[in-house]
């Protein structure tokens, strides 16, 4: 796993080309990723990028107080379309729970849209969730004390 910073730009570009229109829509609710939409995310969020073995990115995971609501902490995540289906993409929410649990938060929190059944899969693995709907989205949340801890690599 690695922390990302502004010079991993690369490597979140190349990740978004492994992710088909439909996954990007899902995730960012558009199909292209801008410099500024990377930008955003780090200054706001933890962002770390998980890498093969080679060094090739497979997925991109970010835990931040975007919502600005104390304790809580907002999940963002991506798995090259590729990866999904592997457990990549628990590994990393589950890693990102942890820092958050450590940085003092309680609440996780994930804002998606109602079709993202894969996201919706993967939190009810995290542990217990209250859903509350918002049109077509529905916002998570799940207390961080339910959700086991994860051993991401490091």
């Amino acid at each position: 796993m690695h922390p990302a910073t502004e010079a991993d730009r690369p490597l979140a570009d190349s990740l978004h080309q492994d992710c088909s229109e439909s996954n990007l829509l899902l995730r960012w609710g558009r199909t292209r990723i801008t410099h500024r939409d990377f930008t955003r995310l780090l200054d706001h969020c933890d962002v770390w990028i998980g890498l093969d073995a080679e060094g090739r990115p497979l997925a991109m995971v970010s835990a931040g107080l975007v919502s600005h609501e104390a304790g809580v902490v907002d999940l963002g995540l991506q798995v090259a379309d590729a990866h999904q289906r592997r457990g990549i993409g628990t590994l990393l929410a589950r890693h990102a729970a942890d820092h958050a649990r450590r940085s003092g938060a309680h609440t996780l929190t994930a804002y998606l849209h109602a079709a993202n059944t894969p996201m919706l899969r993967l939190l009810a693995r995290l542990g217990p969730a209250v859903h509350t709907r918002d049109g077509s989205h529905l916002d998570v949340r799940i207390p961080l004390g339910d959700i086991p801890a994860g051993h991401a690599p490091s």
